[in-house]
């Protein structure tokens, strides 16, 4: 199962970046560059440096010029982070080009890569909060809240992960089919973000 690997590998990943705890380190990829495991890790990957530049940005003392070199930062990541969902996607439609559509089947609401997305997201969520369980300079209050929000958060992956496989059994099958929609994201575009192109020299 697809969901399986994918939060082995995601585990994998934050396990690798926390021996460090760097955003500027450098990512060592395992896995072969053409396979689903490398877009896999990578956007574990990507998501963790994200995850982390945000912590940074928060930081009620920060400098304003620092704090707007993050916030770019972090635009230019989430970039990256919606390209490697779509590198994710090309994958699976490549894989099931050949697949013979049923005449009932249905669309999803979203990708299999935006819900793999989403499954990434929630590795990060359980490795901080379980993080957050182990700390012994705050009170006990605190323990419970965040003990009682990995069990939720547990619970919600393994739902996600099951409904990741059945919609990829699902595409297999015929029973359900992909068409994505590239993500048109204008804030970036010199050509449509109108602070952006009418800018005065």
């Amino acid at each position: 199962m697809i969901s399986a690997i994918a939060n082995n590998i995601f585990q994998r990943v934050l396990e690798d970046y926390h021996r460090y705890d760097d955003i500027d380190h450098p990512m060592e990829n395992p896995f072969d560059n053409q396979s689903l495991e490398h877009l896999l890790y990578l956007k574990c990957w990507i998501d963790t440096m994200q995850w982390h530049m945000e912590d940074v940005v928060r930081n009620p003392h920060i400098l304003p010029q620092e704090g707007l070199n993050w916030k770019r930062r972090i635009d230019k990541q989430n970039q990256v982070r919606t390209d490697t969902v779509e590198y994710i996607d090309s994958y699976y439609l490549h894989q099931y080009r050949d697949v013979q559509t049923k005449e009932h089947a249905r669309i999803n609401t979203e990708s299999p890569a935006w819900a793999i997305d989403r499954l990434s997201i929630l590795a990060l969520k359980i490795y901080h909060m379980d993080q957050e369980t182990k700390r012994t300079d705050v009170e006990r209050a605190h323990i419970l809240s965040c003990q009682s929000k990995l069990d939720i958060l547990l619970e919600q992956r393994k739902d996600l992960s099951q409904s990741i496989d059945e919609l990829l059994s699902d595409i297999a099958s015929g029973d359900k089919y992909m068409k994505v929609y590239k993500q048109m994201k204008m804030y970036n575009d010199p050509s449509l973000n109108p602070v952006l192109y009418k800018k005065t020299p």
